[in-house]
């Protein structure tokens, strides 16, 4: 019976419904049929009748001004809107269409915003972000002052991080008030190629009116992201402006001594996500490519679309080969090596960013063929071979900016990989001196001791290691060009996996 009851009930298009309710409403409106308020604009003086409940259904301005006397005069003065776009704003009430051209947007959106009607506010807003250009900010602006409308100022504010650059070079920018500036200069969007740029911008401003601008300087270089400048830019630019030798002596510190980052209150410490998106880019996936003699050719860069490796930048390494290198930050950091004969214990940075070298604190005991790991902000450089001995022990890059020896290895090893995982650093395999090893060691930062682990199935020396999804994988190498194995310190409880 139910079943019966609910066949022969007609299935209503609910949207078909109120497409036609919404027609017949605005046939009311046009044949002015029904009307219950009529509405007296002036300039030019127009009587614009409506309903009283489609008004208020659309604006909570009409309902306050309907409910607050059941009994208002049939006929109401507008005053503070002019004729012509108060009949638009009617008809949009109605319609849902708001008939904006460059000539009304902005009388249009100064009623909408009184009678608030926020979608036809909205769609001020829309025709104004996409006909606005750096020509017509200051009329933005205007616009902006004498509405008080939050939801342009945003809009504005939008714009002027998608067209930074533009704008920084245009007389409206020199009379940005400082909170203003302060709000642009701190988002993580702002479109700029570099830090560079907004400090040149900062500079300018500033220097606009130096004597009354002084005292902000010091808020506005703690928007830039210091750690991104490279000593030499801080020490120029920075650190001779009043009021900001603290700051950049906070940078210099972060720069150049990595390890004592903890200890340091720097305001914003990593690159905006409009240009780390820019260097995740470009630095995801690269590679330095190796002469024959071991020593380095160029950088190379792997272009996911092409599905090939191109050449990214051309770096001279004067001579040096058989070095380790890592990624700390922005920075490829070079160690030890050699050169010619003689093994070196030098250490070097080249900057992805500013593409430039820097001196660092050298090894105590020149290493080649040693392996370098880093883990909590440290660099490891871990056995090797000083020419003669294959080495077992370990240094350690501290805070303070020199090496410093750790707990040596239980084994000898050079030629051997490296990997770190739930805060240990794994050494496996190499040569100790007399032949190949399987063997890994584990080392614990915490308690300062070196533990060995179940050992690999095969004997592997200059191979490659990696760590995914919590496992150890060692592949190829030395004399097992094919083989390749994994690691589960959890599920295996330390034993070995062959593949």
């Amino acid at each position: 019976m139910a079943s019966g009851i609910a066949s022969s009930t007609p299935v209503r298009d609910g949207s078909n419904f109120a497409a036609q309710l919404l027609g017949r409403i605005q046939q009311l409106y046009d044949e002015q049929k029904l009307v219950d308020v009529t509405f007296k604009a002036f300039n030019p003086t127009v009587l614009i009748p409506a309903h009283r409940l489609i008004l208020s259904a659309t604006s909570s301005y009409f309902q306050k001004l309907f409910s607050r006397d059941q009994d208002i005069s049939p006929i109401i003065e507008i005053n503070e809107i002019n004729s012509d776009t108060f009949e638009r704003l009617i008809a949009f009430c109605y319609t849902g269409r708001t008939l904006i051209t460059h000539e009304n947007v902005a009388e249009m959106l100064k009623a909408s915003v009184i009678l608030q009607l926020d979608d036809a506010v909205a769609d001020c807003m829309d025709y104004i972000c996409e006909n606005i250009t750096v020509y017509t900010l200051e009329w933005a602006y205007s616009l902006q002052r004498e509405t008080q409308c939050e939801h342009l100022r945003q809009k504005i504010h939008e714009y002027e991080i998608r067209h930074f650059m533009e704008i920084s070079n245009r007389a409206e920018f020199l009379s940005f008030d400082i909170e203003k500036l302060k709000r642009i200069l701190e988002s993580e969007e702002l479109n700029v190629t570099c830090e560079e740029d907004v400090f040149a911008a900062i500079k300018c401003w500033y220097e606009h009116d130096a004597v009354s601008r002084e005292r902000h300087l010091s808020d506005l270089i703690g928007c830039l992201r210091l750690s991104q400048f490279d000593v030499n830019f801080i020490m120029t630019n920075i650190q001779p402006l009043p009021g900001c030798e603290s700051l950049a002596l906070k940078a210099i510190v972060w720069v150049t001594q990595p390890m004592a980052r903890a200890r340091i209150s720097l305001k914003l410490k990593e690159p905006r996500n409009s240009l780390r998106n820019s260097l995740e880019e470009t630095y995801t996936y690269l590679a330095v490519e190796r002469s024959d003699n071991g020593g380095p050719k160029c950088l190379l860069r792997y272009n996911e679309t092409s599905d090939e490796w191109l050449k990214y930048k051309e770096i001279d390494f004067k001579g040096v080969s058989f070095f380790e290198v890592i990624l700390n930050d922005n920075n490829l950091i070079f160690i030890g090596g050699r050169r010619d004969q003689r093994v070196l214990n030098n250490v070097k940075s080249w900057n992805l960013r500013t593409k430039t070298w820097k001196q660092l604190p050298a090894l105590i005991c020149p290493r080649e063929g040693h392996s370098v790991a880093l883990l909590d902000g440290k660099i490891y450089a871990i056995g090797g071979s000083n020419g003669n001995i294959t080495l077992m022990s370990m240094e350690v890059l501290t805070s303070a900016g020199d090496w410093r020896f750790g707990r040596s290895m239980n084994t000898p090893r050079r030629e051997a990989a490296v990997v770190t995982l739930n805060g240990n650093i794994f050494v496996m395999g190499g040569y100790d001196g007399n032949r190949y090893s399987n063997s890994v060691e584990q080392y614990n930062p915490n308690t300062n001791l070196w533990t060995s682990c179940a050992s690999m199935n095969n004997y592997y020396w200059l191979h490659g290691a990696a760590v995914h999804k919590g496992c150890i994988f060692v592949v190829k190498g030395g004399g097992h060009n094919r083989a390749a194995e994994r690691y589960d310190p959890k599920k295996m409880n330390g034993r070995r996996l062959g593949l």
